[in-house]
């Protein structure tokens, strides 16, 4: 009775564990292994088991150690935490800051902008939310911004580094989705950027509707003025048109001259052309600096000048990182290796880069990377018992019964993923949840949108999955993003150190107000993604595939001219046609052709 009742319920017991062990607050990593060993070892006294169960375990573990793929999450946390630590998010902030600020909300607009740069080159939440939360928000502060604004638009900008890549929220779901990095970085970038996109357009609304909100910077605030007292915005513009039409230029003749070259039969792909023309506009860009800074010719501002130094190099790296992902040049891995260079070139460029902060930077690279790869070994021996007691079956039974098939699927799925979001961490998300759902995924998502192919239908789910995690971030009471600014925000009134005006401290409830509207942005980008799926799709390179008919004509030896001249004076001696075995005699191939085709019209 008691065994036909835990073979029954074996799943349900093995959650229920779990659930009530990670109450205790013990380790996640830890419980999730203990929680799989104890089930196996009680299914195996059950006699639900074979005694063998664990004895491709080991195998297992040291597979997970030898992925490639996961060691590109180390390399792109150290190029995060060098370049956060060196300061380019303080200099960005005021640098953009400056370019934007005379502007109505133009504050606002350039953490944005810094945040979609901070996403794309550390991809790590909280020191952009952190970073942003110390230098952005008391100067929103000084100069009279709304503070839902202000704290929404830190909170919800640190978080794009969830779905920009080079994420390593993207990196964790393409290993355990089982599908390629790269596609899932060019998958997400489209959807990212409309979602910067979309947070500036809300932010020029409320400048052109509430301009009281977000006031623009007072002319003593400007510091890059020039000795007339220019702003220096004509000499910046020019600079930039010039460098675009630099890149545009070269987009036009980029085919003629790498394809002769390189001696290519095809054009160069849409998305080579665009990062190329990117790359040696911005390599234009600082060259130009670098000569009026030489020269000493003063054709530049001095805003232009300090934009060009400050904003080009994390631009250029961001290209030659990204770019050689998705050119297929490099895979995520040496483009992570590349990037943790290029921090550390940036780094010695700046004179930042010293003994304690490598020190840092690797000891916090290795504290992520070992957490990550416990709560994966951790992962596995769950999902060792979990498979042997055909625990898949159970999650596709539980999701058959939802109203709306397909669509149903993704919209539960979506929910639970959000509020799970609000409770434990992405790497636990993805590690326990995922391989939950993704051969649900597999099986009911391909026919669900007209032609769209398996890797294609799991990348999109990846992408949906990490721009849900994204707004989780933001969701009060649990959101991480609001903690992270909380810990960093005024707890107390103040005396600013500029204008020596009493500033009131920021309180937890004004964080929680201000992510609501930008909760609603990423809720309206996750449904658009979900209705759109080309959003995602549009932007992974398609491979022409091969019938069998095809491969069997790919892989037939051309004859010869004897053997056709042959073949031509045995068909004029012997009028008819040869039969099935003597032609199968002559040409295997032919013969493994005729098969093919018999058993493709067996029923």
């Amino acid at each position: 009775m008691e065994a036909t009742f835990l073979a029954q319920n074996f799943v349900p017991l093995m959650f229920a564990g779990l659930f009530l062990l990670l109450l205790t607050g013990f380790p996640v990593a830890f419980g999730l292994a203990a929680t799989g060993l104890a089930f196996g070892f009680i299914g195996m006294e059950a006699g639900l088991f074979p005694a063998t169960l664990f004895q491709a375990l080991p195998s297992r573990i040291f597979g997970i150690m030898q992925n490639d793929t996961l060691l590109a999450i180390p390399f792109f946390t150290f190029m995060g935490i060098i370049l956060e630590r060196s300061g380019m998010a303080e200099d960005l902030l005021e640098t953009v800051g400056q370019v934007f600020g005379p502007l109505r909300g133009g504050l606002a607009i350039a953490v944005i902008l810094v945040g979609a740069l901070l996403a794309a080159t550390t991809g790590v939440v909280a020191a952009a939310v952190i970073s942003m939360g110390l230098i952005s928000l008391p100067i929103m502060l000084r100069y009279g911004y709304s503070r839902v604004i202000a704290t929404g638009a830190i909170t919800a900008s640190g978080t794009l580094a969830q779905a920009i890549p080079p994420s390593l929220v993207l990196i964790v779901l393409a290993d355990q989705l089982g599908r390629s990095v790269g596609d899932m970085y060019a998958g997400a970038l489209i959807p990212g950027l409309l979602l910067v996109g979309l947070y500036i357009l809300f932010i020029v609304m409320v400048a052109l509707f509430k301009p009281a909100l977000v006031p623009p910077l007072p002319p003593e605030a400007r510091i890059y003025k020039e000795g007339n007292g220019a702003s220096g915005h004509k000499s910046l513009l020019f600079l930039v048109l010039l460098c675009a039409a630099a890149g545009v230029a070269w987009a036009q003749v980029h085919n003629t001259l790498l394809t002769a070259w390189l001696a290519r039969p095809l054009p160069a792909a849409k998305d080579e052309v665009v990062i190329l023309s990117m790359t040696l506009a911005s390599l234009l860009g600082l060259a130009l600096a670098i000569v009026n800074r030489v020269t000493g010719m003063g054709l530049l501002s001095r805003l232009a000048e300090r934009v060009t130094f400050v904003l080009m190099p994390p631009l250029i790296l961001i290209f030659l990182v990204l770019g050689t992902i998705f050119l297929g040049v490099a895979t995520p891995t040496e483009g992570g290796a590349m990037g943790a260079l290029g921090a550390l070139i940036l780094a010695i460029g700046k004179r930042r880069l010293s003994m304690p902060l490598l020190k840092q930077a690797l000891e916090n690279t290795a504290k992520l990377a070992s957490f990550v790869l416990f709560i994966l070994i951790g992962s596995t021996v769950f999902s060792f018992t979990f498979n042997a007691a055909d625990g898949h079956f159970w999650v596709e039974s539980l999701f058959k019964g939802v109203p709306g098939g397909a669509w149903g699927f993704l919209v539960v799925v979506n929910i639970l993923i959000f509020v799970l979001g609000m409770f434990i961490d992405f790497f636990e998300i993805a590690f326990i949840v995922i391989p939950l759902l993704a051969p649900v995924a597999e099986k009911i998502l391909p026919g669900l949108v007209p032609g769209m192919t398996a890797d294609d239908a799991m990348i999109w789910f990846g992408v949906i999955i990490a721009m849900n995690l994204q707004t989780s971030f933001l969701t009060p009471p649990f959101g991480f993003a609001l903690f992270y600014l909380r810990s960093v925000a005024a707890k107390f009134d103040y005396r600013d150190r500029v204008t020596g005006a009493t500033i009131p401290a920021v309180t937890t409830a004004q964080i929680y107000k201000g992510s609501i509207a930008f909760i609603i942005l990423q809720l309206i980008m996750v449904a658009s993604i979900m209705l759109f799926p080309n959003l995602v799709t549009g932007g992974i390179d398609k491979v022409d595939k091969l019938n069998a008919d095809q491969v069997l004509e790919q892989l037939q030896m051309p004859k010869s001219e004897e053997e056709i001249k042959e073949e031509a004076d045995a068909a004029a001696a012997q009028p008819g046609e040869p039969k099935a075995a003597e032609a199968a005699e002559e040409d295997p191939m032919k013969a493994l052709e005729e098969a093919t085709k018999k058993d493709a019209k067996k029923p």
